[in-house]
């Protein structure tokens, strides 16, 4: 009971001046791992994960950005606006790559594992991957969207890509490769977020009041879970898979334990609901972003005895190679060249 008790102090990140909507964490890099938030402010910006300093902002859109990410590699940042286009960055200078243009809202964007391929989803029905390596050649186009896209992730590697609709329930999963829809998780309210686990495992999804935890292979129902309150993003921790957070309308950050549903934590800060919550990628900590256009970053927390027990006796879970703690160094602004990363990256693949 004295977890209750304790008052989590996060890192508070500001510089937004409107809601925050999404976050994204990269994998760990040579560089670290590096956080990017999107705002209705027009300015996505990135920040160090560990430590939620600023890095760099990316100017460019005209209207609200409702979604972000980074590529593998946090070499790339795409966003996707309101201003009817989706942006690919350099993540080193903050310079706009590739500009995708629209017919409408864009409010969702994912860099597929082989980092080639970008997906768009947005007001006009439509998903979209791009090939940036081809960026003028048109866009290959899915199957129509039953809705308005508000999520979209790809899955079984860039096999799959899975998209949830704004005016409907159901998260929908299509096969790449003959751009149909196989198949439908089932879900009474519109799904507000959709999270692949780091290990493939699970699809989690937040929908209504409800955190509901897919298995991605078969796409049976694992759990679900009522929450306290109408919840617009939900994400689980990814070493262990044992707890999951979930944020929404009552402004509070709450903690679960996966396994039996029963509330851990609750992370009081936020001056508004909460509209988008992400693990970094080791699960040391985690970050939310709200509708009072601040991020915070809380520390996950030391482990309970029964999770020591289990990390000796498995060892880690989850891909994540380098701990944060053995970062060799961190970028503290767009300095880096290109080759210098590029020759670090031929370095860090012959010393693996």
């Amino acid at each position: 009971m004295d977890n209750k008790k304790k008052v989590a102090v996060p890192l508070v990140c500001h510089g937004h001046s409107r809601p925050v909507v999404d976050l994204f964490y990269s994998p760990v890099t040579p560089d670290g791992f590096f956080l990017i938030s999107a705002s209705k402010d027009s300015s996505p910006m990135l920040r160090n994960g560990e430590t939620g300093d600023w890095v760099g902002t990316f100017e460019g859109h005209k209207g609200a950005v409702w979604s972000c990410c980074l590529d593998t590699n946090a070499l790339r940042a795409a966003t996707a606006s309101a201003d009817f286009s989706a942006k690919v960055w350099d993540a080193l200078t903050g310079d706009v790559l590739h500009s995708f243009e629209h017919k409408h809202i864009v409010r969702a964007c994912a860099f597929a594992e082989d980092t080639h391929l970008l997906l768009t989803g947005g007001v006009e029905k439509v998903i979209r991957i791009y090939d940036l390596n081809r960026p003028d050649a048109p866009p290959r186009e899915v199957d129509k969207s039953p809705g308005s896209v508000r999520t979209a992730a790809w899955l079984h590697s860039d096999q799959t890509i899975l998209s949830s609709c704004t005016d409907m329930g159901g998260v929908r999963l299509w096969d790449v490769r003959t751009g149909k829809i196989v198949q439908t998780l089932e879900t009474k309210s519109s799904v507000t977020s959709s999270e692949v686990s780091q290990d493939g495992r699970y699809i989690t999804t937040a929908d209504g009041s409800t955190v509901k935890f897919w298995d991605a292979n078969y796409f049976g129902l694992v759990k679900s879970y009522n929450m306290p309150c109408t919840v617009e993003s939900a994400s689980l921790e990814p070493k262990f898979g044992n707890k999951f957070i979930a944020g929404g309308e009552d402004m509070w950050v709450h903690v679960f334990d996966f396994h039996t549903g029963e509330e851990i934590a609750c992370n009081k800060g936020h001056h508004g609901p909460v509209h988008c919550l992400r693990f970094s990628p080791g699960g040391e900590s985690y970050a939310s972003g709200s509708e009072d256009g601040t991020i915070r970053i809380w520390q996950t927390g030391p482990l309970t005895p029964d999770e020591a027990e289990a990390l000796a006796a498995n060892g880690s879970v989850g891909k994540v190679k380098v701990p944060a703690e053995e970062v060799s160094h961190k970028i503290e602004g767009f300095h880096i060249t290109e080759e210098g990363k590029a020759k670090e990256k031929e370095e860090a693949a012959v010393n693996e």
